[in-house]
């Protein structure tokens, strides 16, 4: 029983130690590449789906294709830092940054499948709200990251807003509306992890 408790209490110190550490498994490459294939996406989406409003299943296909090989290309590389680093309390952080930004991935893939399957005549929104659950997550992974990347959390939930104020009617799933939220949001956190990180650590 007491080494049980000391083997609770061990697990329960190194979850500490892993949230009061910055988390150094994003890369600016990895999560500027996302940016990137975004804003190729918005270029591609007028002559791959030309009209989305009638053709709701194409729009949705193209997007769903650039977040699964964002979070693919994201997950290949912590699963991998984290297999190669011995450290238990960086596997732990890694843990650890996994499950504060997933919930946001769950809720927003639900939340698509829910709109296209049950309520397709406000599917307009979903540019918008698909920003405004990303900065959620964001802020939900704030504690391990960087403190600027609030700011990109901030510019996720601003560009929410405005797809859904400005994102309708004539505008509906405008291009860009999905290159300025996640292209220019992943290229701004790409921006704050190299800043912060990457280039202190180099220098």
């Amino acid at each position: 029983m007491e080494l049980r408790e000391a083997l609770q209490q061990i697990s329960d110190i190194r979850q500490q130690m892993a949230r009061s550490e910055v988390f150094r498994g994003y890369r600016s490459l990895t999560v500027g590449f996302s940016g990137v294939l975004g804003l190729l996406a918005a270029g591609l989406q007028p002559l791959w789906v030309p009209s989305p409003a009638s053709d709701l299943e194409r729009y949705l296909a193209l997007w769903s294709i650039v977040a699964c090989l964002s979070v693919l290309i994201a997950g290949t590389e912590l699963y991998l830092r984290a297999k190669d680093n011995e450290s238990a309390l960086a596997r732990g952080m890694t843990r650890l940054a996994v499950e504060q930004f997933l919930p946001c991935l769950v809720v927003g893939a639900l939340l698509t499948v829910c709109i296209y399957r049950n309520a397709p005549s406000v599917a307009w929104m979903l540019p918008g709200l698909w920003s405004l659950v990303f900065g959620l997550g964001i802020f939900a992974s704030w504690r391990l990251l960087p403190p600027p990347v609030v700011w990109a959390g901030l510019y996720y939930v601003a560009c929410g807003c405005g797809c859904l104020r400005w994102g309708q009617g004539e505008y509906a799933f405008s291009p860009w509306q999905m290159a300025l939220a996640f292209g220019g949001g992943q290229l701004l956190c790409a921006a704050i992890l190299y800043w912060t990180l990457e280039r202190k650590h180099a220098s």
